[in-house]
């Protein structure tokens, strides 16, 4: 009897798992079988090896993780990469990254898009949260790049109501495109930045339409204490107020969320998420970082994202991982919190559930899609293998990463990029930047005055 044709093989890996408790295992000298861009299939090598398929890859050295997801990030800011360096929150906005973004044009958008999308590529990154302008040309990038990813048009209530209708437009428009890969967000900026009437507003448009709400909120200590100080009330009570926390909603940072706020994200019921960026939290030399053992107890999961390149310089998020731990330990003062494996969970399931696709990725299973990274764990840097969590988390880089696969779509095999031009897209950046950087206009999109 001939056997159906996969679309996909991979074969001798170790591939990560997830029992019925998410509890994370490992099954050595696996074969992973993909069709219709969906996991069919773990099982042993041996068992496929007479499998008829489109194409296979030779796994032996490696390990097969779920993509990674960036929660949170800003991809045509890798344009600004390196522009506002060593500078306290509002001089970063005021003096530098808001007079710059005054300057963007589509062009500018799509390239930044496109430099973005092969850097998280090429580290392993196959669903990413985006929150910015522009973002048709975003979703054009990515639906030529295959990559997956939340996308929402972001708006502040200085635009008027054109903003935050302009953000429902593009999220209705896009919603389910790209085969399904693209799905959308509104996208307020802030609570700082968007009126208390526009935050009901886009509450009222997120409850009517099914979509969810993705927003920073509670950033850093010192918004809270502002907020307090001009309103009586948190940003995350802000956001219970004018109904946010009533529909799905992202949360970015939430380093200056509170003990008085989680019994107000645990009356949400489940619909709160929250994505950390460390990197960014280090470098703003901020006082506190994301409270994730205290959200994980009351249910909100945590996932990991990188901020924008201008601020965090790399879209790495296995960096992100590996901070996330350190500072969680440092934070709490104990050693056995973050492990690697709550890490490794954070940066799978939990990333995934952040992103509103909690049954679609994040775990290798049977009718999962088929979003797959191959990391390669024969360097140095990575040898001898006593603890693979531990080896993935703290010894792993974005460099280590041989292949990445985005619903049964090889995107990048052997670290060779199959869908952009990195050269094309630096070379055309690099012609554009005098104008890009341009602040001698004294325009700039917003005022940052918390």
């Amino acid at each position: 009897m001939t056997l159906p044709r996969a679309e996909l093989i991979i074969t001798g890996c170790t591939v990560l798992l997830h029992d019925d408790q998410e509890r994370i295992g490992w099954e050595e000298d696996a074969a992973i079988v993909v069709r219709g861009g969906a996991v069919e299939s773990v099982t042993t090598a041996a068992a496929v090896r007479d499998t008829p398929a489109a194409e296979r890859i030779d796994a032996r050295g490696q390990v097969a993780l779920p993509g990674l997801v960036n929660c949170h990030t800003h991809a045509p800011m890798v344009a600004l990469r390196g522009l506002a360096e060593d500078l306290p929150t509002e001089r970063w906005f005021n003096d530098v990254v808001w007079p710059v973004e005054s300057n963007l044009t589509e062009k500018d958008v799509e390239l930044g898009a496109r430099l973005a999308c092969a850097e998280m590529i090429r580290g392993g990154v196959t669903c990413f949260a985006d929150h910015y302008f522009t973002m048709d040309t975003v979703a054009a990038v990515v639906v030529e790049c295959g990559m997956r990813a939340l996308l929402g048009q972001a708006y502040f209530s200085s635009q008027g109501p054109e903003g935050r209708e302009d953000s429902l437009e593009f999220a209705l428009r896009h919603r389910g495109s790209a085969g399904g890969r693209i799905t959308t967000a509104l996208a307020p900026h802030a609570p700082y930045t968007v009126t208390d009437a526009d935050l009901a507003a886009t509450a009222g448009l997120a409850r009517e339409h099914g979509l969810p709400v993705h927003l920073h909120a509670a950033e850093n200590r010192d918004q809270t204490d502002t907020s307090l100080v001009r309103h009586g009330r948190t940003p995350v009570e802000v956001l219970a107020d004018t109904g946010i926390l009533d529909a799905d909603v992202l949360i970015a940072h939430g380093t200056g969320i509170t003990e008085r706020d989680l019994p107000v994200l645990a009356r949400a019921g489940g619909r709160v998420a929250v994505a950390t960026a460390p990197r960014g939290y280090l470098k703003f030399a901020w006082p506190t970082t994301t409270p994730i053992r205290a959200l994980r107890d009351i249910g909100v999961p945590v996932g990991l994202a990188t901020d924008g390149a201008a601020s965090n310089n790399s879209l790495d998020v296995w960096e992100s991982m590996a901070l996330t731990s350190l500072i969680q330990k440092s934070t709490e003062g104990d050693p056995r919190w973050l492990t690697s494996r709550q890490a490794l969970h954070h940066a799978t399931l939990q990333s995934a559930r952040a992103v509103g696709l909690g049954e679609e990725v994040g775990s290798i299973a049977p009718g999962r899609r088929a979003d797959i990274i191959l990391v390669d764990l024969t360097g140095p840097h990575t040898q001898p293998v006593h603890d693979l969590p531990a080896t993935l988390v703290h010894s792993a880089r974005a460099a280590d990463v041989r292949t990445t696969i985005v619903d049964g779509r090889v995107l990048m095999r052997d670290r060779h990029l199959l869908t952009i031009d990195v050269p094309a897209v630096v070379g055309e950046l690099e012609e554009r930047l005098p104008a890009l950087v341009d602040r001698g206009h004294g325009r700039r999109v917003q005022q940052y005055d918390t």
